[in-house]
């Protein structure tokens, strides 16, 4: 046993008892004023995918509105840039290395310590009252859904498509003797991962695959067949993003690690950043920006059930999604890397009467993952266990604060690789390879093309970052190098 797990294992004893005492058997409503708690996820959705973020090349209505009627932070950030890991952060508070989990087949395998296990939202909505009903996506680690409909969620619904929104508006027009904390868990934007994925296999001369309900399938062959193709790329099609360009001294482990090949998908990652054309890509971000808008098409379905049923004014309404999608960016698609793209999602706070109306928050870094649960304990006077969080209520922000000791950096992983993001710059450090440093000047180069890391004059401005990562592994017992974190190198 290393050092970073025999920790993990103390932890985990001293506040073991502390953390049942957490989740006892539901209490009953402590007052009908509780608010409600409606938490909405979307898969794969950066933070510009929104037409109110000012993105012209989609329109997003429900969004747009609902950030219209709370606030919109600009700068939050995913803990990791994969779906399991994320999603395991925004049902714990936790960096996803606390248990261990690094990447998507981690959540799969890891087992959970019973201190994190016992004090996740579902569990601890669940011991305060609540209805703790949740629907469509899970990925989180098998102890959590083994908890469903025992001593945290409902499981009301396994459609993560057009029946999930359907059956959340079934819920909240339904009868109901407590408030309701409500989980919808929408799958898309996530199906633009099978476009590089067929296009790779099609390369190959192999049948493309699709999952379940999947819309890429159908949305590609519309592109195809648009009647007229010069009017489609011009005024249909968003065009290259500004930073489409590999950069120069661009990190060697995202052409020789992330991008090698998967079981069962093979290279595509790849193949697709060698072999793609300004066609190609431009038709790949067309897709990502419908799949948007069918997404914000389930959020409106869902929001406007909550309109219809009079809970606006006593519902807390969130939305966020699990990590972002690179769409283009330094020719990359999908997730896993530490650019912006991916890493940077959409989060939203809407409660009538309570968070101001069209606030838009481009002040106060946010960590999704680590702030949610804390947010959501305090607007339902639910106390936090008796553990270390390192996320923090944004209810105050929310509503118009100023909190002036509020965090200086976020920080995100993905395997081994480590990023901070501070007001100014964003230091990212690989596990391995070459150029293995990044540190950007996101005031000048939003873009993320000039590494500054080996420029002399940025020396002081490196070593900060590189002091303030090592203090939060130290003080977070993240020793990625004393583990198989960084195996895949």
């Amino acid at each position: 046993m290393n050092r970073r797990s025999f920790m993990r294992c103390a932890a985990a004893g001293a506040v073991g008892a502390t953390a049942l005492r957490a989740v006892a058997a539901p209490q009953a409503a402590a007052s009908d004023h509780r608010p409600n708690v409606l938490l909405i996820i979307t898969d794969q959705q950066s933070w510009k995918m929104m037409s109110c973020a000012g993105n012209s090349w989609l329109k997003t209505p429900a969004l747009d509105a609902l950030a219209a009627s709370g606030v919109r932070f600009e700068l939050a950030y995913t803990t990791n840039p994969v779906c399991g890991p994320s999603r395991f952060s925004l049902e714990t508070g936790r960096m996803p290395n606390s248990a261990n989990i690094t990447n998507e087949w981690d959540v799969q395998e890891r087992d959970v310590p019973a201190s994190i296990l016992e004090t996740g939202l579902g569990t601890l909505f669940h011991a305060a009252g609540y209805d703790a009903a949740y629907g469509g996506k899970i990925d989180l680690p098998q102890a959590f859904r083994d908890q469903f409909a025992g001593l945290s969620y409902r499981h009301f619904e396994a459609d993560r498509r057009s029946r999930l929104a359907e059956a959340c508006a079934d819920y909240l027009k339904g009868p109901r003797e407590r408030p309701f904390f409500l989980t919808a868990s929408l799958i898309n934007p996530h199906d633009i991962c099978f476009v590089a994925i067929n296009a790779y296999r099609a390369s190959l001369g192999q049948p493309p695959i699709f999952d379940n309900g999947d819309a890429s399938g159908d949305l590609m062959k519309q592109a195809r067949n648009f009647k007229n193709r010069t009017e489609f790329f011009e005024k249909h099609c968003p065009p290259l993003p500004a930073n489409h360009a590999i950069p120069a001294l661009e990190p060697d482990a995202i052409a020789d690690q992330i991008l090698k090949p998967m079981p069962y998908y093979g290279a595509f990652r790849a193949w697709v950043r060698k072999h793609w054309t300004e066609e190609d890509w431009r038709i790949h971000s067309w897709i990502y920006h419908r799949l948007t808008e069918r997404a914000d098409r389930r959020v409106g379905t869902i929001l406007t059930a909550l309109r219809d049923a009079g809970l606006e004014r006593n519902t807390l309404v969130v939305f966020t999604s699990d990590h972002g999608e690179m769409d283009g960016a330094h020719k990359l698609e999908a997730k896993e890397v530490l650019y912006e793209e991916a890493t940077r999602v959409p989060f939203i706070m809407s409660y009538k009467g309570v968070i101001p109306e069209g606030r838009v928050d481009n002040t106060h870094l946010v960590s999704t993952g680590l702030d949610l649960l804390p947010t959501l304990c305090e607007y339902a006077g639910i106390k936090l266990p008796s553990v270390a969080l390192d996320g923090r209520s944004l209810r105050s922000v929310a509503e118009g604060g100023a909190p002036k000791d509020w965090r200086k950096y976020v920080v995100a992983e993905s395997w081994g690789d480590r990023m901070i993001r501070t007001q100014r710059f964003k230091y990212a450090r690989y596990a391995c390879g070459g150029h293995a440093e990044q540190l950007m000047d996101l005031s000048v180069d939003p873009g993320e093309m000039n590494n500054l890391a080996e420029q002399p004059a940025y020396k002081d401005a490196l070593k900060e970052h590189q002091e303030l990562l090592t203090k939060w592994e130290l003080r977070t017992w993240d020793h990625a190098w004393e583990t198989d974190v960084g195996a895949r190198c």
